[in-house]
């Protein structure tokens, strides 16, 4: 019986700690990532034009904003708009470079089983209304892997994937770090 008292005894103790660590976090201010809005109260419109487009992908410049409007309108209260005349920030960006290259090869054919590639953009948010930067990130890098049959009856062209994939990426890395301003 003893056994089951102390049991029992710990079991509240549990309770009362968690409990008193949920009060003490909440009260310092702590948030979970990619909630917090440090981005100006004027802000209510986002215009996300198309890319600059200085390597040879020709549908990554397409993707980008794409995935970028759709993070934004998922996870954020700034509506959307194709009208960067009127819209209150306007997020510019760039892909400086993109490069692939084979990283693991098939032993029995020779041939390419598996590609890297990696992704280097510039991008900015501007207050449209005052010219102000509010963030901005150069040389940003993302890479993504992508594999290819190594059977030539089976081959699927996993490109588009892995750039619908880096998009992605692309949008969700900087959608959290333009809310938590880092």
């Amino acid at each position: 019986m003893k056994c089951n008292a102390s049991a029992a005894a710990a079991v509240v103790s549990a309770g009362v700690f968690a409990a008193t660590l949920a009060s003490v976090v909440s009260a310092c201010g702590y948030h979970a990532a990619g909630h917090s809005d440090l981005l100006p109260k004027t802000i209510q419109s986002v215009c996300i034009p198309a890319f600059r487009n200085a390597s040879m992908k020709y549908k990554l410049a397409d993707r980008l904003p794409e995935a970028l409007s759709v993070e934004f309108i998922s996870r954020t209260r700034y509506h959307i708009t194709t009208d960067c005349a009127n819209a209150d920030a306007v997020l510019t960006g760039s892909v400086n470079n993109y490069i692939y290259y084979p990283t693991v090869y098939d032993p029995t054919t020779g041939r390419a089983s598996a590609v890297d590639m990696r992704l280097y953009l510039t991008v900015a948010l501007t207050e449209r209304a005052t010219k102000k930067v509010l963030f901005t990130r150069a040389n940003m890098e993302v890479r993504e892997r992508y594999e290819i049959s190594v059977d030539p009856r089976a081959y699927f062209d996993e490109s588009d994937a892995g750039l619908a994939r880096v998009a992605k990426t692309v949008a969700q890395q900087l959608v959290s770090s333009i809310l938590e301003n880092f």
